[in-house]
């Protein structure tokens, strides 16, 4: 026992290093507590970029082939929003990333909701999604909820979650990012001001 005092004494801070390695390993919350501290940084974002190519020309997808469903099953075509400045966002309640991001996102939505040229496409990819449902309302998040109808453009989703696509008036990729990030940043909301102009 006295052995044990001593190692404890003499490996007290490899001890508590290992104790939050292994609750970082355990909780999705704790996992997406740390991220969220890294994106809050900024390091991780990515920016607006200028219009490369219409969707129409990109691989010749089509993007009036992805559909969405809300949570009253209505169907949201893509090619319906031209006109609109559209924020796509992919996640899953599993997803320590997506945990990581939610916040910031929540942030946006509640920013530019209200704008009618502004539309917030939250596409959960849980296998049932009444998970998505249970953590938004646990969590307190006022995001619409939309399931996937169909396959997906690989353009716009690939298979890494999360992923967040912005779309301009003309319906260009005008930002594609896969992985965290913060999406409250005043940088942020100022390439959206541009492209909403």
């Amino acid at each position: 026992m006295e052995n044990l005092k001593k190692w404890i004494i003499n490996n007290w801070s490899t001890l508590i290093l290992t104790m939050l390695f292994v609750v970082l390993l355990v909780s999705p919350d704790a996992k997406a507590w740390l991220m969220r501290q890294v994106a809050s940084t900024g390091l991780l974002n990515s920016s607006i970029s200028e219009a490369k190519k219409s969707p129409e020309t990109v691989s010749g997808v089509s993007y009036a082939d992805f559909s969405l469903k809300n949570e009253a099953d209505k169907a949201v075509q893509i090619s319906d929003l031209r006109g609109k400045v559209v924020f796509i966002n992919f996640w899953a309640s599993w997803c320590p990333p997506c945990r990581a991001e939610f916040p910031s996102i929540q942030k946006f939505y509640e920013k530019y909701h209200s704008d009618p040229d502004m539309v917030f496409l939250t596409v959960n990819l849980d296998d049932d999604p009444a998970l998505g449902q249970a953590y938004l309302k646990k969590n307190g998040f006022t995001v619409p909820l939309l399931t996937a109808v169909g396959p997906v453009p690989k353009e716009i989703y690939d298979g890494s979650l999360p992923t967040t696509v912005v779309l301009d008036k003309k319906g260009e990729i005008r930002l594609h990012h896969t992985g965290v990030a913060d999406y409250s940043k005043e940088s942020f909301y100022r390439e959206i001001d541009r492209l909403l102009r």
